[in-house]
C-alpha cells in the first residue's frame, strides 16, 4: 500500500503559519477573562485559603436527588442485563441494540432540559450515571460522554439560539448522537494553526478540511465543528463552531481508528469538501469558537474524573477480594506492608477523587462558584490518579494483572480485566486536554491576578508609559498582598476545630497545613514571577510542580469537607474520617516533594540533554536496535479536497 503523501502534498503547506506569541495571543483571547463569581481554588493559590467557599459541603435539592436515583437504578439494571463489557472488548463494537437500548432509557438526554426531551438531570447525577456505566463498559462512557460533555447538547444549552435549540436538542435527547471536531492531524492544542476553513458563501458557509480523533464520529448524526472564518467584508472571521447533519453531501468518515484501550470507541478520521452548512447553524458569532469550546469544558471536563472515580471504586473491589484470598508466606498479600500500602493509596485516592468529583459537580449545579480552575483540577486529579490506582491494582494482581481477563477464564479462573482497565485509563492523561496541557491552563489561570497588575511590565511590546503604569499599579497591590502571606490562621492550633470531632480521626491539622501552604505556593509564585518575569511562561516544569501543589491542596481541602458532610449526616463519618486522614498524610508527603522540586531539580539540564537529543548528539546511543515502525509520513495528508476513500460512517438505527 502506497503512504498517504504519495497520494496528495505534505500537509503541511495547508495549516497557516503563526508564531509563537501569535499562537499564545489566540489561546490568551479565548479564555475567559473575568471572574464574576468567587472560586475557591483560584484564592488558594492566591494564598488565600476560603474554606467557606466549599463548607459547608452544599446538598442537591431533594426532588433532583428522587429523579437522579430514579434514574441510576435503570440505569444499573439496564448495565446488569443488557451490557457484556467483555463483548465489547473483544469484537471493538458497541452492539447496536445496546446503544438504542441506551437511547430509550433516555441516556443520550441525561443533561438536556425534560422541555426537550431529556432527562434534566444534574451534574451530579449526570457525572454518577457516568461512573456507572463507565464501569461497565468505558467505550460506553466515553460515548455518552464525547455526545453530552463536549458534542452539540452543551455549546447549544449555553451559546446557542432558541431556534437551535428547538430544532437540534429533542433530536439529541432520544435519537442523535453527536460528536465534537476541533482537532486536526497537524493541529492539537494549539488551535492558531487550525485549517479546517468555512467560507461564506450567500446565506451558507463551505467547509474544507480533515478532522483527526472525533470521537463518536463514526456513528455520529450531528456534529459540532470548529472551522476557521476569513476575514472578509461584512466578516469579522476567526475560528467559529458550527452544528453540522453528519450526512450532508460532501462529508466523509475516512477511517475508523483503533487504540490500545477504549476498544469500542467510535473514533474516526473525517473529510470536509465543499460541505454547505446554513449560517442558522453557527453557533455564536463568528470568532466565538474556541472561547465557546472552552467554557463547554468548564464543566464538560467533569465527566472524566466521574469515570475515573467508577475506576477507582473497581480497582478498591478487586484489590479487596483479591488480596484476601491470595496468600504468600503465611498470610494474605494485602497484610503484606507492601501491597498493603498500594490498597491504602487505592482506597484513599478514591474517596478523595469521588469528594473533589461530587463537590465541583453541585458546584456547577448551584452556578454560585467560578468553578473552571476547580474542573481543571479535577480532571488532572482524575486523569493522573486514575492511570495510577489501575498500575498499581495491576501490580497487585501480579502475573494475573498483566493477563487478560478471557485467557483467565480459559483457564478457569475468575475473568478480571485488570490489564484492560490500565489500557483504558491510559488515554485520560492525554484526552480533552493533556496533563501538560492541563497544567499549562491552570498555570494560566492561576497567576491572573499577577497578569493584570504587572503583565504589562513584563510584556516587551508594551511601551514604556504602560509598564510605569503598571509598575504603579502592581505596588500598590503587592503591598496589600504580601504582608498577608506571611501569617494566617494554619499557625493557631486551635483553628478549624469543627474537624477534630470526639472518637474521630484529627482533620484539623490537616486544614491547618493546606492554609500555611497556600500561602507558602502564593509566595514561591511571586518569586518565581520577580526573579523570571517575562520568560516565566518558558518554565513549563516549575509552573506544572505549581499545579500540582494546588490540585493536591484542593484535594485534601475537599476530602476533610466530605468527611465531615458523612460525619454529620450519619452517614459512615467515622470511617471517611479515616479515609480522609490517610489521604491527608499520603498527599502531604506528594506535596513536600513538589515544594522541594521547585527549587532543585534537572530541569535546566534536562534542556541541554533535549539539544543534544535534537542535534544528533546522541545517535550512537539509539544503535544496536531494529525499528518495528512501518512507513509513511509522521503527519497523515490533510490537504483539502475530495476524498479518496470509501466512507465508513454508520449512524445507528
Amino acid at each position: 500500500m502506497s503512504a498517504p503523501s504519495a497520494q496528495r502534498p505534505s500537509a503541511q503547506p495547508h495549516t497557516p503559519k503563526v508564531s509563537e506569541r501569535e499562537a499564545r495571543q489566540v489561546a490568551e483571547d479565548a479564555r475567559e477573562r473575568d471572574w464574576q463569581k468567587p472560586s475557591f481554588a483560584k484564592e488558594l493559590f492566591l494564598g488565600r485559603f476560603r474554606l467557606d467557599l466549599i463548607h459547608p459541603h452544599p446538598l442537591p435539592a431533594g426532588e433532583d436527588v428522587r429523579r437522579g436515583e430514579e434514574f441510576l437504578a435503570r440505569l444499573r439494571e439496564f448495565c446488569d442485563s443488557r451490557v457484556d463489557g467483555a463483548l465489547i472488548e473483544r469484537e471493538a463494537k458497541i452492539p447496536d441494540e445496546v446503544v438504542n437500548g441506551l437511547k430509550e432509557l433516555g441516556a443520550l438526554g441525561m443533561k438536556i432540559d425534560v422541555k426537550y426531551g431529556g432527562l434534566g438531570l444534574t451534574q451530579v447525577y449526570y457525572n454518577k450515571a457516568l461512573a456507572l456505566v463507565g464501569s461497565a463498559s468505558p467505550a460506553i462512557g466515553a460515548l455518552l460522554s464525547a455526545h453530552q460533555s463536549i458534542g452539540v447538547p452543551q455549546p447549544l444549552k449555553t451559546f446557542g439560539s432558541q431556534e437551535q435549540k428547538d430544532t437540534f436538542l429533542p433530536r439529541l435527547a432520544r435519537t442523535d448522537i453527536s460528536a465534537f471536531l476541533l482537532t486536526e492531524p497537524d493541529v492539537g492544542s494549539d488551535p492558531a494553526r487550525l485549517a479546517t476553513s468555512a467560507v461564506p458563501d450567500g446565506s451558507d458557509y463551505v467547509l474544507d478540511g480533515v478532522k483527526l480523533w472525533t470521537t463518536n464520529g463514526v456513528v455520529a448524526d450531528l456534529l459540532v465543528v470548529m472551522a476557521r472564518v476569513p476575514k472578509s467584508e461584512g466578516h469579522k472571521g476567526g475560528i467559529t463552531a458550527f452544528v453540522v447533519e453528519a450526512d450532508s453531501p460532501g462529508i466523509t468518515v475516512e477511517n475508523r481508528n483503533a487504540f490500545m484501550g477504549l476498544r469500542g470507541l467510535e473514533n474516526g478520521v473525517t473529510r470536509f469538501h465543499q460541505v454547505r452548512v446554513p449560517a442558522a447553524n453557527r453557533i455564536g458569532p463568528e470568532g466565538a469558537g474556541l472561547k465557546i469550546a472552552l467554557t463547554t469544558l468548564n464543566t464538560g471536563r467533569l465527566s472524566l474524573p466521574a469515570m475515573c472515580v467508577g475506576s477507582g471504586k473497581w480497582c478498591l473491589k478487586i484489590a479487596r477480594e483479591w488480596s484476601a484470598v491470595r496468600e504468600q508466606w503465611g498470610r494474605p498479600v494485602a497484610r503484606h506492608e507492601a501491597v498493603g500500602s498500594k490498597i491504602s493509596f487505592i482506597a484513599a485516592t478514591t474517596f478523595a477523587l469521588e469528594a473533589v468529583v461530587d463537590l465541583a459537580s453541585q458546584m456547577a449545579d448551584e452556578n454560585r462558584n467560578d468553578i473552571r480552575i476547580e474542573a481543571a483540577l479535577a480532571k488532572l486529579l482524575g486523569s493522573e490518579m486514575g492511570c495510577l490506582m489501575a498500575d498499581e491494582l495491576v501490580q497487585i494482581r501480579g502475573g494475573r494483572g498483566f493477563e487478560t481477563a478471557d485467557s483467565l477464564a480459559a483457564r478457569g479462573e475468575r475473568a478480571v480485566p485488570a490489564e484492560q482497565m490500565l489500557r483504558d485509563m491510559r488515554i485520560n492523561r492525554i484526552f480533552e486536554g493533556s496533563t501538560e496541557i492541563m497544567h499549562l491552563l491552570i498555570a494560566r489561570e492561576a497567576v491572573d491576578a499577577h497578569l493584570k497588575v504587572a503583565g504589562d511590565i513584563i510584556d516587551p511590546d508594551k511601551p514604556l508609559s504602560a509598564k510605569a503604569k503598571a509598575g504603579a499599579n502592581a505596588a500598590g497591590f503587592y503591598a496589600r498582598w504580601l504582608p498577608k502571606l506571611v501569617a494566617g490562621p494554619g499557625q493557631l492550633p486551635g483553628t478549624y476545630a469543627e474537624f477534630n470531632p470526639a472518637g474521630h480521626a484529627d482533620l484539623s491539622g490537616h486544614l491547618r497545613y493546606v492554609e500555611r501552604s497556600s500561602r507558602k505556593l502564593a509566595r514561591s509564585t511571586f518569586y518565581a514571577m520577580s526573579r523570571w518575569q517575562g520568560r516565566m511562561e518558558t518554565k513549563q516544569g516549575f509552573l506544572g510542580r505549581i499545579v500540582d501543589i494546588g490540585a493536591e491542596l484542593f484535594a485534601m481541602s475537599v476530602a476533610c469537607v466530605r468527611a465531615e458532610l458523612l460525619r454529620t449526616g450519619d452517614e459512615h463519618g467515622r470511617e471517611a474520617y479515616q479515609l480522609a486522614d490517610a489521604f491527608c498524610h499520603q498527599s502531604r508527603v506528594r506535596v513536600e516533594e513538589l515544594f522541594t522540586r521547585l527549587w532543585s531539580n534537572t530541569d535546566d539540564l534536562d534542556r541541554r540533554v533535549v539539544e543534544g537529543v535534537l542535534s544528533g548528539t546522541y545517535t550512537w546511543l539509539e544503535e544496536g536496535i531494529i525499528d518495528p515502525s512501518g512507513e509513511g509520513p509522521w503527519i497523515a495528508d490533510a490537504a483539502p479536497g475530495p476524498s479518496t476513500r470509501d466512507n465508513v460512517h454508520r449512524p445507528i438505527r
